[in-house]
């Protein structure tokens, strides 16, 4: 029986500055984070959205944030500064923590291992120890830039996607390289797996949507030409059945997660969506709304319906 998906347009946040360039999950389903080149952290409370929060302000732009649970902190990766530790009870800076001197381009936190992992415009993925924020150690395989990052909790996997072309596919405790993905044409800008792990989906500047198969040494099922210019972001819904691609061509496209079928384009003419690149998704299980940030400096909320 075939999907349909109706999409309606909740709200457009507004308050930043600058280009908007990265949106993270907070520990409840109604608050997200956003971030981008002015500076800004600001929470939004879907419930009441019109109203943002400032959380933190940073000397340089942000790509990159990380929602520590239980401890409920906030990672902030400045750009050229390192890593900002923010204990968001108390709105104070618990630690920072000195990086090379690049842009973050993501961050990623793995409880079971306690560990933090962050991905550089250098080419290194630097792996500090999550209790205390120490550098523990720093796994460089290009001088071109780590891009995104994504952990496989099935196998303990590591996927970084960089500015090669290329993914490689890391132990995630030890940083030992397993595999090595060369398909893409140009930077991949997003990894993602699956809910259930045995997909790994990428994109990047090549408009290119690839699916690996993890089980089976990370062989290439197909690919798809998904936008028209690049992919910036991936994101699964939050039962697994579908997932949302974002693009620099300013549109969000849904897909069935099994059958890789495009399901549903929000964009400009249709739905009113954002002017410019649409830089990073959150799927929140909170009404099962999207929430969608932009060069256009502004946050669009989606009610997305399934039938």
């Amino acid at each position: 029986m075939a999907t349909t998906i109706e999409v309606q347009k909740l709200h457009t946040l507004t308050g930043h500055r600058d280009c908007i360039y990265t949106l993270e999950p907070s520990g409840e389903n109604h608050v997200v984070f956003s971030a981008g080149g002015d500076g800004m952290v600001a929470a939004w409370n879907l419930n009441d959205p019109e109203n943002g929060e400032l959380i933190a302000r940073v000397t340089s732009s942000v790509y990159a944030l990380s929602y520590v649970p239980f401890r409920n902190l906030l990672l902030i990766g400045q750009n050229n500064e390192g890593l900002q530790v923010i204990d968001l009870q108390n709105k104070a800076i618990l630690k920072s923590v000195s990086l090379p001197k690049v842009a973050i381009f993501d961050i990623k936190y793995s409880a079971l291992l306690n560990k933090v992992y962050v991905a550089q415009g250098n080419g290194g993925v630097c792996i500090l120890a999550a209790d205390t924020f120490e550098l523990q150690t720093i796994t460089r395989s290009t001088d071109q830039s780590a891009r995104s990052l994504a952990l496989n909790s099935h196998t303990q996997e590591l996927a970084v996607g960089y500015s090669d072309n290329s993914i490689r596919i890391f132990d995630a405790a030890t940083m030992q390289l397993k595999h090595e993905l060369k398909n893409h044409t140009n930077s991949v800008f997003t990894v993602a797996y699956s809910p259930e792990g045995d997909l790994l989906i990428t994109g990047g500047r090549d408009a290119h949507l690839r699916v690996w198969e993890v089980q089976q040494g990370y062989k290439e099922r197909g690919y798809t030409i998904a936008h028209m210019y690049t992919i910036n972001h991936i994101a699964y819904s939050p039962d697994g059945r579908h997932f949302a691609t974002c693009s620099m061509d300013k549109s969000i496209k849904i897909w069935d997660a099994r059958t890789f079928k495009l399901l549903k384009v929000i964009d400009k003419v249709r739905n009113a969506s954002h002017g410019t690149s649409v830089n990073k998704l959150f799927w929140t299980a909170h009404h099962n709304q999207l929430v969608s940030c932009s060069d256009d400096r502004t946050i669009s909320v989606w009610d997305i319906k399934l039938s």
